[in-house]
């Protein structure tokens, strides 16, 4: 399964980069996170692998993510025009997903975020998961593409939301 989302987020590139690479507002935006450390390698870092936790619901759950690509690695100075990439692998019982980040300047002071995903299932529950519900995970992409925008623009902290 493959889809596309993306959001115009109203600050430079280079802010929004720098916002979505710092770990310590994860869980300012990225709804549901328990955990997220580093079980080797220095955060945000190509080759870095973590354990991160979710809590969706009653379930939790739990996916080793590693980042596999990050461009420019100084997220300081980036030069004009050119596109800032974050990619991650994660797999997490029955899944395994890519997700290719690009930001992009949409304007002088707007970013368009764009995000491609894939998942491969293994394991019956899980393939009908994917099978039966695949705009779940397209709709929770964008949420969290939401949420970060609301975080980055005005400041909103999703612990702090109704939900």
């Amino acid at each position: 399964m493959k889809y596309t989302v993306s959001i115009e987020i109203a600050l430079p590139r280079e802010r929004v980069a720098q916002l979505l690479a710092d770990p310590a507002h994860l869980p300012k935006w990225l709804r549901g996170l328990v955990l997220h450390e580093p079980l080797s390698g220095v955060h945000g870092q190509v080759g870095t692998q973590s354990r991160v936790v979710f809590q969706m619901g009653q379930q939790k759950i739990e996916a080793t993510e590693t980042i596999t690509r990050r461009e420019p690695a100084d997220l300081q100075g980036i030069p004009n025009g050119s596109v800032v990439h974050f990619d991650r692998e994660i797999v997490g019982d029955g899944m395994w997903s890519a997700v290719r980040e690009r930001l992009t300047e949409a304007g002088p002071e707007t970013t368009l975020w764009e995000s491609e995903s894939e998942y491969r299932f293994s394991g019956l529950l899980m393939r009908l998961i994917g099978l039966l519900m695949p705009s779940a995970f397209r709709k929770q992409s964008l949420q969290h593409m939401q949420d970060f925008k609301a975080f980055a623009e005005q400041g909103m902290d999703v612990r702090e939301a109704n939900d």
